[in-house]
């Protein structure tokens, strides 16, 4: 038998190096191919737990949110389990309302944060630069508004510049002598001019210079933005910081931080201090400011807006009666922070012949005033941003400029004492 010859080992060498080599090459190739994917897959997988983490984390917060905005009562911290993640939150008391923060972990540790402020608080609605009730609103000399107008009375001026709409609503709807720089709606327009459109049943005298719409449904009435059940609670609120019985008057003559506090009697602001209100004021008489003070809402109350109230319910047709000569006047820093001045004065209404409040001279400010059963008169070199009342007389160089702001005027307590979301954000 023949014998073959055995294959000459370097070449058995070079067959395995070279198998070798296919074999790594092939590794490599395969190790290109897989690693993207199973980054691929992990990016998904990661992406999946946190959306999971972030929804459990929002989930828990809504619910301790509405929990607390119901008046229910919440344990901190506060555990929500949402498809096997954890969402943990926790409450922190902080100046008039909570801090919130949650925290949601999956168990592959993929974590999202939410947090959020609830203050406690109230706001009212302030539409129009001016607002008035049947007592209706009479401008004279140069007094103007810049904002729109309403009235469930007559609207009267003798050429007077409103920069807005005008409206004077119910079926005895009246305007005369008013320059509207924007639309007219009253039942009856006299000696009026109407930059854009005029909607009415009569008219006379009048120019419009755009549509006059004849035979118009009178607009609807409409009621004050504060009730007196509202202006109770603040009072509540005032009273909770305690009363101030003595001296009477009680005057306010040097830099001072006032607030929440009743004071049993007449409040006297004179010279030129510094006033900073830190929480609503109730006066149980009547309020005099004169010379030059600096009123000031206090920046603790943020978005929020200080309130001096005058009421005394003893006797509502002499009393609670606002003579407010001079002053400037600053909300807290944030931009919708205003000073507050109501009057709960019935006279006006009543049919007699005492003002809520009187503002004059060179008053001006983030300032309001309100007095929803009383008259305001307001004259001289004054400016405000927003007025309200039964009644409202302009005279003089009196100046009403309405800011956007005032439509969501916020304060630091309210009927229902209820939390509103002041923030709500990652973190």
């Amino acid at each position: 038998m023949k014998k073959f010859s055995n294959i000459p080992r370097s070449q058995g060498q070079a067959v395995i190096t070279a198998v070798l080599l296919f074999l790594f090459g092939s590794l490599v190739i395969i190790a290109g191919i897989v690693t993207p994917i199973v980054k691929e897959i992990r990016g998904v997988r990661t992406l999946v737990e946190s959306k999971q983490s972030y929804f459990a984390a929002e989930g828990s917060l809504e619910d301790v949110s509405l929990r607390l905005k119901q008046g229910n009562a919440v344990v901190s911290p506060q555990t929500l389990t949402l498809g096997g993640v954890a969402a943990t939150t926790t409450i922190v008391d902080v100046f008039n309302g909570k801090s919130l923060a949650t925290v949601a972990e999956t168990e592959s540790e993929v974590t999202r944060a939410i947090s959020a402020v609830l203050i406690v608080g109230t706001g009212a609605s302030f539409s129009f630069g001016v607002q008035s009730d049947v007592g209706g609103m009479l401008l004279e000399n140069s007094s103007r508004v810049y904002g729109n107008v309403l009235s469930n009375g007559p609207i009267q001026g003798s050429g007077n510049s409103i920069g807005g709409d005008v409206i004077s609503a119910g079926p005895s709807g009246f305007v005369s002598g008013i320059h509207a720089t924007s639309s007219m709606y009253a039942h009856t327009i006299q000696n009026s001019t109407i930059d854009k459109d005029a909607y009415y049943q009569s008219i006379s005298g009048s120019t419009v210079l755009r549509t006059s719409y004849p035979g118009s449904a009178d607009q609807s009435t409409s009621s004050l933005p504060i009730s007196d059940a509202l202006v109770e609670t603040w009072e509540s609120v005032a009273a909770s910081g305690g009363t101030i019985s003595s001296p009477c008057p009680y005057v306010i003559s040097s830099d001072t931080t006032i607030g929440p506090k009743k004071i049993a009697c007449d409040l006297v602001v004179s010279g030129n201090p510094t006033v900073t209100f830190a929480g609503p004021i109730w006066v149980v008489g009547n309020v005099t400011f004169q010379n030059n003070p600096t009123i000031v809402a206090a920046s603790s109350l943020g978005k929020n807006s200080a309130q001096i109230i005058a009421d005394n319910p003893s006797d509502n047709l002499n009393s609670a009666i606002m003579d407010l000569n001079n002053g400037s006047f600053f909300g807290s820093g944030d931009p919708q922070s205003y000073i507050v001045f109501l009057s709960q004065n019935r006279s006006a209404e009543a049919g007699g012949s005492n003002v809520a409040i009187t503002l004059q001279n060179s008053a001006n400010g983030k300032l309001l005033l309100y007095a929803g059963r009383g008259e305001i008169l307001i004259r001289n070199n004054v400016s405000l941003r927003e007025v309200t009342g039964y009644k409202l007389h302009l005279q003089n160089s009196a100046l009403v400029t309405y800011e956007t702001g005032v439509i969501n005027l916020n304060f630091s307590s309210g009927p229902s004492g209820s939390f509103s979301i002041d923030s709500w954000e990652e973190i």
